[in-house]
């Protein structure tokens, strides 16, 4: 997925070699991963392949990408949990004002039936409204806008375990203001479900009221809940600025569309805003 991801970004923005490759996963390959511990048990410790082994690592997906290119610029892997893919962007700004782009980024993450066992058995998705899920997302970053461009990442900011809605409210107004944003200006929100269908019901209701009425459309509803799914937001709130239309079953959502706002919330403690604006 990853792969291909990055190839398709690659290609639409008409570049052939990034600067540099940032890559973001919570999990790394989680296949490679099961299948390595599967044969430790089946071989007892002994004559064991290491093959398995070096492709479950988190950088995979990275020096795999690197590899096809044969880029030998710069090339790192964020691991953060849910707020690897919002670290990743961070360091792509840092790069591009250190005057290195175009800045290949991208989210990946899978689910396996190993994994989505554990996980449930975590609690995870007990009494959860949204499906586990997987994606690759990737984004060509860069200073000035390109001809393929799509959208502006005017803002960034991430926040841990809010002890309450309103200080969550708080950091949104915040954030929107150190970006020259106000509440009126955002034509769309897109949010991610909290986890269970009580805080999700109480979600839409403060959600409703805090933004004033705008539309706002659940994106976890689309590609499920993994760690990076704000990779997808971003794409998909890339894609509707640059298309300034929305899919049919988002009725309430009209266009035009000048700025986005993601707001990404997971297990209730990592919660991420986004801020995308036409160009």
């Amino acid at each position: 997925m990853g792969v291909a991801a990055s190839m398709t970004c690659l290609r639409n923005g008409k570049i052939e070699n990034p600067a540099a490759i940032l890559t973001a996963t919570a999990y790394g390959c989680l296949e490679d991963s099961s299948s390595f511990l599967r044969r430790m048990i089946e071989f007892e410790e002994k004559l064991l392949s290491p093959t398995a082994f070096i492709q479950s690592t988190h950088n995979t997906v990275g020096a795999q990408v690197a590899l096809v290119l044969k880029c030998h610029n710069y090339n790192n892997t964020i691991v953060h949990r849910a707020f690897s893919f919002e670290n990743a962007l961070t360091e792509s700004i840092l790069l591009l004002k250190e005057g290195i782009g175009p800045v290949l980024v991208g989210a990946i993450d899978e689910i396996t039936d190993d994994s989505h066992a554990i996980l449930s058995r975590f609690g995870l998705y007990r009494n959860s409204s949204v499906s586990a899920g997987e994606g690759a997302a990737f984004f060509l970053l860069d200073k000035e806008p390109g001809k393929t461009a799509l959208a502006v990442l005017k803002g960034l900011h991430i926040f841990y375990m809010p002890e309450s809605e309103d200080i969550i409210e708080n950091s949104i107004l915040e954030f929107l203001n150190k970006n020259e944003t106000t509440m009126e200006q955002i034509d769309l929100i897109l949010s991610s479900h909290k986890g269970s269908f009580k805080n999700d019901e109480l979600n839409v209701q403060s959600s409703d009221s805090f933004y004033q009425g705008k539309p706002f459309f659940p994106f976890k509803s689309l590609c499920g809940d993994y760690p990076t799914s704000s990779g997808f937001a971003m794409w998909m709130a890339a894609v509707i600025l640059k298309e300034q239309m929305t899919p049919f079953w988002m009725e309430e959502s009209m266009p035009p569309y000048r700025n986005i706002l993601i707001h990404n919330c997971s297990n209730d403690t990592h919660h991420s805003l986004i801020l995308i604006s036409k160009l």
